[in-house]
């Protein structure tokens, strides 16, 4: 039973709020004072992160595309505290089986798939990067302050969000360490939560945002960070890989990025519109680096990291309208993920700069709680638009067809195309059908799943591995997760699709406890990373992600 008695709040009154200082939110605030500059006058930015400092939720591979941010800040590779110092000086491709590999010929790639001028990096790095210069133009940056829930006005247009409500206990009563929190209203609000954010969602389906769009579609990251021997370290050396240990009708793929001082990024995307409930994306990539072509490179190596994010695959299909009244979704809360490329930030940033140069136009012409139609606009003629339209078809395809002939075969085909007609596809546009959830089995149609045991020192437990995202959350509080009825796990979740939770879930959040004979759901809300992986794929729809405490959940270093 939570208390629901309203509580009075402080406000603070700015021109522009934005919800999140991940690329997208810090490129925005930074367009932002730089329009301020060129043009004159003044506008006041704030920039709230539910991460317990700038950087400590962000995990990405990442090959960093820099088409936006040399728009963004042209001199950056002048500047000697940018961590993007790894560009890209081989890269390959492969498709695994289980004792070897195919190359693929990096010639018979589209070049937009080519890693040629990108830099492998740490986005978490970036960010607090981006943050230092946002902060230094005048932007106020509050970490700790989560976004729980969205301000109105009597018109019901978003005019800010509540943040930093602290000190409500388990059972939902406030405790004497009680904070209200505090209201930050803006003219305009920019949601750049990154993936399934809470308030996007619900403002997504409050506004009817995807009506008439496809289903969003999503993949599970999950990644560790090594750092390894000088024997084993490439820097600048990008792979990708199809394959084992994925079978053909589950998509997904692993990379390896050596950057910076011997570290090696390694991880695998699980698309999850996969059927098997029995299936553990987290297992699965444990099982890839047992591959031998791949466990040599980590020999004498150190794990020093680990954390796990869902990403967007919808396309182009599935991005809902990106404005409302009072604000705008930016970056990975409208999903603007590149499926085959295996990039996104690139997109986040630019996204986040053209919502600002709208929110300014607005703001300096007087205007507040309106659509930024500009920003739809601009998105449409934009080339984060073309990008998105000439790989349009890739996940369909995949999905489809599987990776053999869906993700090698026709989507190859389909790019070239695409790229030499400037957006012909012989297949027009290929929708989704059905959601990440929906796509699950009932348990019955497939067999459970052989994973070996981690050998702790190439493989590991969940829970170890957890320890390594150095995740934290302040235990008396309400768990943020939660579920519609707490029957579904004995009615439906475990008879029908036996527990997927306890697999899908990167953290060991979920699990079934023997308790007097029975079964017993379970939810360890202390391991979450913040994935929403739980969000999207439960097929019942039964948890919803709120917003813990701000500070909670991962404090990843270099991730």
């Amino acid at each position: 039973m939570f208390d629901d008695t309203p509580v009075e709040r402080e406000s603070m009154e700015f021109d522009v709020v934005i919800v999140g200082a991940g690329p997208a939110g810090l490129s925005a605030a930074i367009r932002l004072k730089q329009l301020e500059e060129e043009k004159g006058g003044e506008i006041s930015v704030v920039v709230v992160e539910k991460g317990s400092e700038v950087g400590a939720h962000i995990l990405s591979g990442a090959v960093l595309d820099p088409k936006a941010l040399d728009e963004l800040l042209p001199d950056w590779r002048d500047d000697s505290e940018c961590p993007i110092d790894t560009p890209v000086t081989s890269e390959s491709f492969l498709y695994l089986g289980p004792s070897g590999s195919l190359p693929l010929p990096n010639f018979g790639l589209p070049e937009m798939l080519k890693n040629h001028g990108c830099y492998a990096t740490s986005m978490a790095m970036v960010c607090r990067w981006l943050g230092e210069k946002a902060e230094a133009m005048g932007v106020e940056v509050y970490p700790m302050m989560a976004a729980s829930r969205t301000v109105r006005r009597e018109d019901n247009s978003v005019a800010g969000v509540i943040v930093g409500e602290v000190g409500i206990g388990k059972d939902g009563d406030k405790k004497d360490s009680y904070e209200p929190g505090m209201e930050l209203r803006g003219k305009y609000v920019l949601f750049a939560e990154g993936v399934r954010g809470s308030c996007s969602k619900q403002l997504i389906e409050e506004f009817g945002l995807s009506d008439g769009k496809e289903p969003q579609k999503y993949g599970i990251g999950i990644k560790e960070l090594w750092k390894v021997t000088d024997e084993n370290f490439r820097k600048g050396h990008v792979q990708h890989t199809f394959g084992w240990p994925l079978k053909n009708n589950t998509g997904g793929g692993s990379w390896m990025y050596h950057f910076g001082d011997n570290y090696v990024s390694v991880g695998m995307v699980v698309h999850l519109n996969y059927k098997n409930p029995y299936l553990s994306p987290y297992q699965e990539f444990q099982r890839f680096k047992t591959h031998p072509e791949i466990a040599p490179i980590f020999e004498g190596g150190e794990r020093v990291a680990y954390g796990a994010r869902a990403i967007n695959e919808g396309g182009i299909q599935a991005i809902p309208r990106l404005t409302f009244p009072g604000g705008a979704l930016i970056g990975c809360s409208a999903g603007f993920v590149n499926v085959p490329r295996i990039k996104g930030n690139h997109n986040a940033m630019k996204t986040g700069m053209l919502a600002a140069e709208a929110a300014f136009d607005a703001v300096a012409n007087g205007r507040e709680g309106d659509e930024l139609t500009a920003y739809q606009t601009a998105f449409e003629g934009s080339w984060v638009q073309k990008e998105l339209h000439l790989v349009r078809n890739a996940k369909p395809l995949w999905s489809k067809y599987g990776t053999i002939l869906g993700a090698i075969g026709l989507t190859g085909f389909d790019l070239w195309t695409n790229v030499i007609t400037n957006g012909f596809s012989v297949f027009g546009t290929l929708g989704h059908g059905k959601s990440d959830a929906e796509s699950t089995e009932p348990a019955s149609k497939h067999k459970p799943i052989d994973y070996p045991k981690p050998d702790g020192v190439l493989t590991f437990d969940r829970l170890t591995n957890v320890s390594y995202s150095f995740t934290n959350h302040e235990e008396d509080q309400p768990a943020h997760l939660r579920l519609k009825d707490d029957q579904v796990p004995y009615t439906t979740e475990l008879p029908v699709y036996a527990g997927p939770s306890q697999r899908y879930c990167p953290a060991g959040v979920y699990e079934y406890v023997e308790d007097g004979g029975e079964q017993k759901f379970q939810i360890n809300a202390q391991n979450c990373v913040h994935c929403k992986t739980c969000d999207i794929k439960d097929p019942a729809q039964n948890i919803v992600w709120h917003t813990p405490e701000g500070g909670g959940g991962p404090n990843y270093p270099n991730m």
